[in-house]
């Protein structure tokens, strides 16, 4: 079964309506039915899927008043954002607010928050729908999630992966960053969301394969100079440093990697 996929405006998660052969382009404005109303989204592709839950109705395509509706409602979040924030704080509510957004005619305020116990916002949700006379949605989402929507500059400095094109996180553990031999310190290994780096995960397979291929350190290896300790590994030169003793003299040399397999395979070849 084919599907579109759509991009939904201040909304970490993807949105999937059933394709029925319309002629939607991909970065095409839509206007959706969701469960929190009428939202514009943008069409991204056209995937194959097997699963039928929680699939959105492609109204219409968007007009430009819908456009213009959409971008008046932007400003309006971004207005009342630190009120609701405020409001928050005044009743000692322990989460944090991302950001907020509205369906188009602004029958609903969606509230994304993160926490990391539950939180009792009943009181809120009285006094921000009796100030802004509307349906208040409060919807917990990770912290990842809300970098993923805000967006931010990665340590890379570029804009981070989470914003710019990543669909669903992969699961990032701190094995990989042992893996790949870096320092264990949060501003390391930490993204800006405060989570571990998704790009992590991009050279996890890597440094799992060199680390089966790479000799470990202080193990003794065959060499064309004859036996020494390997004393350090580079897994992007594909090197090995291995440190010689004979007698009170000490010399060490780098090799590739290749090249003491090539020897090691010869060894293996006569026996």
């Amino acid at each position: 079964m084919q599907l579109i996929e759509i991009v939904l405006y201040n909304n970490p998660y993807l949105a999937f309506a059933r394709y029925n052969n319309e002629q939607f382009l991909p970065n095409q404005k839509v206007i959706v039915e969701t469960n929190s109303g009428l939202e514009i989204g943008m069409v991204k592709n056209i995937v194959e899927s097997n699963s039928e839950k929680d699939l959105v109705k492609i109204k219409r395509i968007a007009t430009d008043a819908d456009k213009a509706t959409h971008c008046k409602n932007c400003q309006y979040c971004k207005k009342i954002l630190p009120e609701i924030k405020k409001e928050a704080e005044n009743l000692g509510l322990n989460m944090k607010i991302g950001f907020i957004s509205t369906n188009l005619d602004q029958t609903k305020i969606i509230i994304n928050y993160t926490a990391d116990d539950r939180v009792d916002f009943r009181e809120l949700i009285k006094i921000l729908a009796s100030k802004y006379k509307t349906k208040i949605e409060m919807r917990q989402i990770g912290s990842r999630d809300e970098t993923k929507v805000i967006g931010a500059i990665g340590v890379c400095g570029q804009e981070t992966c989470c914003k710019l094109f990543l669909n669903d996180f992969d699961k990032v553990s701190i094995k990989m960053a042992k893996t790949q031999n870096i320092a264990l310190n949060p501003t390391r290994i930490n993204g800006m969301c405060g989570r571990l780096l998704c790009c992590l995960k991009y050279e996890d397979e890597f440094y799992e394969q060199m680390q089966k291929k790479m000799p470990k350190i202080n193990t003794k290896i065959k060499t064309p100079d004859g036996e020494g300790v390997v004393t350090s590994t580079d897994y992007l030169r594909e090197t090995v440093t291995v440190t010689f003793t004979n007698n009170d003299s000490t010399e060490v040399k780098i090799y590739n990697i290749n090249d003491l397999n090539t020897l090691k395979d010869k060894k293996n070849d006569k026996n």
